[in-house]
């Protein structure tokens, strides 16, 4: 099996350890605490569940601008993306050598994680327009993902955690979400060798199903894991539950048994798109994936970036030699007329786009709220239900 980044075998954060559990977890209550933000709340439980190893905590603010400038830590470690705590109010910690960290997205706010604290610094504006600007590729305050950076405090605490639940990942999907030890215990238990992800923040389409398959034949692959982002959306998103409903009808119909494994993952959508990508493909070389599926405009939000950036980015700016995971680059896939199949539109080139069946997602969510299907080209009928159920409950509430 493919290694994860950094270490021989996974290391992930969660203190599985019954004993230890519980003498954390009595601690935790005697320590001075703070609530996170939600964004620092799913870096918990990325590092709790292995998907970010071999991070012990949250970075430095030097460690994360080494990271927003050039994908490297300080000590030459890489990682695409700055791993912050960053908070507005640090006045109940202050002089704290180790506190509890409360979760925001649960009521009664109960202790994620416990932090040793190494430091409580200061990021200055001009920092986070840096990190801002090189993760985003923008400062537009508009854009889901500078907004959601941007709106948490200016206190950044450092220090490795230790973390004690997977927040409301593990109690509202326990059918779906898993860790990334999950994964690979799975993985080998299967007994895959060449695996494929394909991320998603959205409900399959034909094109979807039909992209994963291709890579699959592809690489010879022996399955496909569908990770399925479950954290917070930008408004106008279809809920996870709804997701997860239709990709398993999907992958039941129209998958061959034991070749599909449909899992998520407990993360806020930053909509980086490049840089998520990187981040992206980090974490399933983590989870046991050798392939990871990079799309057209993925991770992408509004007119932000390039089609492509998200695929040219692992050329252009990746270290060389610190991923081993390999991406399968798909262009647009959509259902040709002319043949009677899905099929990339760069490998259709005496197609015209008369030839392809396109839906915007406006026009097929219009379709769905009016309980029409789209055609079967596009969508699978069984998966159409499912969405079609979802768009016109929500009208009549």
């Amino acid at each position: 099996m493919i290694k994860p980044i950094g270490s021989d075998v996974l290391q992930p954060l969660f203190v599985y350890d019954q004993d230890k559990h519980q003498e954390l977890t009595r601690e935790s209550e005697t320590l001075p605490s703070v609530v996170i933000s939600s964004q620092a709340a799913g870096n918990a439980v990325m590092m709790g569940g292995g998907y970010f190893n071999p991070l012990k905590g949250f970075m430095t603010v030097g460690d994360a601008m080494g990271c927003a400038e050039n994908m490297k830590m300080s000590d030459g470690s890489f990682f695409p993306v700055p791993v912050l705590c960053l908070l507005e109010d640090v006045e109940g910690i202050k002089g704290a050598k180790r506190i509890a960290l409360r979760d925001p997205n649960v009521d009664g706010n109960p202790v994620l994680a416990v932090m040793d604290v190494n430091t409580i610094e200061t990021v200055s504006d001009e920092q986070m327009a840096v990190m801002t600007e090189k993760v985003y590729g923008t400062s537009d305050g508009a854009h889901p993902g500078v907004d959601a950076f941007n709106s948490q405090g200016r206190m950044a605490v450092s220090g490795p955690i230790q973390v004690l639940n997977f927040s409301y990942f593990q109690t509202e999907f326990p059918d779906t979400f898993r860790t990334a030890a999950e994964i690979r215990n799975e993985v080998m238990e299967r007994g895959w060798n060449t695996i494929v992800a394909f991320q998603t923040r959205n409900p399959m389409h034909r094109a979807h199903e039909e992209l994963c398959k291709m890579a699959m034949e592809a690489v010879e692959a022996d399955g496909v894991i569908i990770h399925m982002l479950l954290g917070k959306l930008k408004p106008g998103d279809i809920p996870a539950p709804v997701r997860d409903a239709s990709i398993r009808k999907m992958a039941e119909l129209y998958f061959p048994p034991n070749s599909v494994m449909i899992t998520g993952y407990g993360f806020d959508m930053l909509y980086a798109g490049p840089r998520e990508a990187v981040l992206h493909a980090y974490f399933r070389q983590n989870m046991g994936a050798t392939h990871f599926i990079i799309g057209r405009d993925h991770a992408g939000v509004g007119d932000y970036y390039g089609a492509f950036d998200a695929q040219t980015i692992f050329e252009a700016e990746v270290p060389e030699g610190v991923l081993e995971i390999q991406m399968f680059n798909a262009d647009h896939t959509a259902y040709s007329k002319k043949l009677n199949r899905v099929v990339m539109m760069r490998d259709a080139p005496d197609h015209s786009k008369e030839d392809f069946v396109l839906l915007s997602g406006t026009a097929v969510r219009e379709m769905l709220g009016q309980g029409i299907a789209p055609p079967p080209e596009f969508s699978r009928p069984e998966v159409a239900e499912i969405l079609m159920n979802y768009y016109t409950s929500t009208q009549k509430t």
